[in-house]
């Protein structure tokens, strides 16, 4: 998963910056204001909903102090919603950062590359040809389905003369998105009922999630952060190049395919857990990246703090605009997302990182 550039690019307006906290004290101080703005993101999860709990009532529900009636609302109904939210945005943004680090793609996401589409169309494959309804058992398929995506973008991307450019990796991930949602809308068609249980997960939503799911896919999701915080370090020397980093002793195969198996394990998770979600392993890096610089250790870190915050933001959103209903947390990231990836298309050097 690499560009054909053998150096790095030129650092243009915007790109490259040493971000607003250039010290580690002023990182540090950056990531504990973030922490508190997370946490209270996460109050605001438990608390607004059809009917509004009023903050105090949750903490004294979560500290034990319990006997009303929102008890069962703010425990069995939104913090495993919540937990789960903070889980799938964390896996999200560290994919995303991970893949932009991987690929020196501004542009890349795991959903505009594909890896979240392959990994929906899996799950739509298990379920509508082998009879797969538990999370336990068409989990395999999510993880398959991301690793097949990933392979077919880069290979379809890099054909040809100038090799993977990240444009070119861009349109790539997006056309195959556009086949593989095209014929799992036709597979779920085929069997409507089938696919009935399905039909907020492939919205993408965090509504209707319990502790089970949670739990099947909390081991697979710790795992793919462990191993994006163990590489963390060696992608300072891949965004240098690959030629630098070999001479800097960095096996960059390797790197590459310690990233890819943490991709995997985060996407697909993420997806099996709560459908496709796009978008915020895009926006999420290059917030962390404005904010603390090119270190990607500080960028994983930052990114698995800010995904879960815009993730929750996402969703609260969707139960206020239409309430009593709500709208799915994905289409809430796309209506942001989408005028963000305009954007930075539209930069005058957005090849590189």
């Amino acid at each position: 998963m690499t560009t054909s550039a053998p150096t790095r690019p030129t650092p243009s307006r915007g790109s490259g910056t040493p971000g607003l906290a250039r010290t580690g004290g002023g990182r540090g101080g950056w990531f504990a204001l973030t922490l508190l703005v997370l946490a209270a993101v996460v109050l605001l999860s438990v608390a607004i909903g059809a009917k509004n709990i009023a903050p105090h009532t949750v903490l004294d529900t979560l500290f034990g102090h319990r006997g009303s009636d929102d008890d069962l609302i703010v425990l069995d109904v939104r913090l495993p919603r919540t937990v789960l939210g903070l889980l799938v945005g964390a896996a999200l943004g560290v994919a995303g950062a991970l893949i932009q680090a991987m690929t020196r793609n501004p542009l890349a996401d795991p959903g505009i590359l594909g890896v979240n589409a392959g990994a929906s169309f899996f799950v739509v494959l298990a379920v509508g040809a082998f009879g797969l309804t538990s999370i336990w058992s068409y989990i395999w398929f999510a993880f398959l389905g991301a690793v097949l995506a990933t392979v077919a973008v880069y290979l379809v991307g890099s054909a040809g003369r100038g090799g993977g450019s990240p444009v070119r990796l861009t349109l790539a991930g997006v056309a195959l998105s556009a086949v593989l949602t095209g014929i799992g809308s036709g597979i779920t068609l085929l069997d409507p009922a089938a696919f009935d249980q399905l039909r907020y997960w492939k919205a993408g939503s965090l509504a209707g999630r319990g502790y089970d799911i949670v739990l099947a896919v909390l081991p697979f999701l710790l795992a793919g952060l462990a191993v994006a915080v163990a590489i963390s370090r060696s992608l300072n020397a891949v965004a240098l190049g690959d030629e630098l980093a070999a001479g800097l002793g960095v096996r960059t195969t390797r790197i590459r395919l310690f990233g890819v198996v943490a991709v995997t394990l985060l996407c697909g998770a993420a997806t099996a857990a709560v459908g496709p979600v796009a978008f915020v392993g895009l926006m999420v890096p290059h917030v962390a990246r404005w904010l603390i610089g090119p270190d990607q250790r500080w960028i994983i870190a930052f990114s698995a703090v800010l995904a879960p915050v815009l993730l929750l933001v996402s969703d609260v959103l969707g139960r206020l605009v239409a309430r009593p209903g709500e709208l799915q947390v994905g289409i809430v990231t796309a209506v942001v997302g989408a005028p963000v990836l305009i954007y930075l298309v539209r930069r005058r050097q957005a090849s590189g990182l």
